[in-house]
């Protein structure tokens, strides 16, 4: 197959098998490098705890791009919230949206929270294969959101029928969907750059989509179909 002279993992001192193990463990549990190395040494692999940091920034973002292709349709009822990311010191937000069965809709990181960020993410949902022009949308108080919504409705970009609620224990789902997330990110001791943070976290997303069962035909507890699956999407054996 032609596909498979680009291998990803051309030139790496691991097996494709290794770094795959590596990588679902590290983004579906909340694990620290060295916790991550102390168990693959315990399987006789030596590998140091920056190798593993490598190997999570150059797969993680890949494996939510692969993903996506594969993802069920989500329903069109939107909960929106975002949540606190401290990357080098400074407060980051994280947007996040899940429907009304916790399926995860999208997620955007953003150095700011305001109507353009808001924007931003709904565009970005929008895009997406799995997603469908929301009925509601419910958010929390932040007065984003209302101008947000209203001026993508008159530029055509969001379906003028959709109906906004500001209402926070409908939000619930998604606040609770957050504690997976800052569970994962304390287990890695926070971000050094805005960058590793972005790939980082769609490797937890990823990993998380395919947890909840959201993969066609793949079981969010059936951890063998899963590992055969995301070995599938790097073109390797698992």
């Amino acid at each position: 197959m032609a596909a498979r002279r680009d291998l990803p993992f051309k030139g790496r001192h691991f097996t494709s098998e290794v770094i795959l193990w590596a990588l679902r463990w590290y983004l579906a549990f909340p694990i620290s490098y060295r916790d991550l190395a102390a168990m693959l040494s315990d399987r006789g692999i030596a590998v140091d705890h920056t190798t593993l940091f490598r190997w999570v920034q150059a797969y993680a973002a890949k494996l939510e791009q692969r993903v996506r292709r594969h993802l069920r349709p989500c329903t069109g009822s939107w909960r929106v919230d975002e949540t606190y990311i401290k990357i080098k010191g400074v407060w980051t937000y994280l947007y996040r949206a899940v429907d009304s069965l916790g399926q995860t809709i999208d997620f955007l990181l953003s150095a700011r929270r305001d109507t353009a960020a808001a924007k931003r993410f709904f565009r970005k949902a929008l895009a997406q294969l799995h997603t469908v022009n929301p009925r509601t949308v419910t958010v929390d108080k932040n007065p984003a959101y209302p101008r947000a919504v209203a001026d993508m409705k008159r530029a055509g970009e969001l379906w003028r029928f959709s109906r906004l609620r500001q209402c926070k224990y409908l939000n619930n789902i998604v606040e609770q969907d957050h504690r997976r997330v800052k569970r994962l990110v304390r287990s890695g001791l926070g971000f050094g750059s805005f960058q590793t943070a972005r790939r980082s976290l769609a490797g937890y997303e990823a990993m998380a989509m395919i947890r909840k069962g959201q993969v066609r035909d793949i079981g969010g507890q059936d951890m063998r179909a899963q590992a055969n699956f995301i070995a599938e999407l790097f073109l390797s054996a698992a």
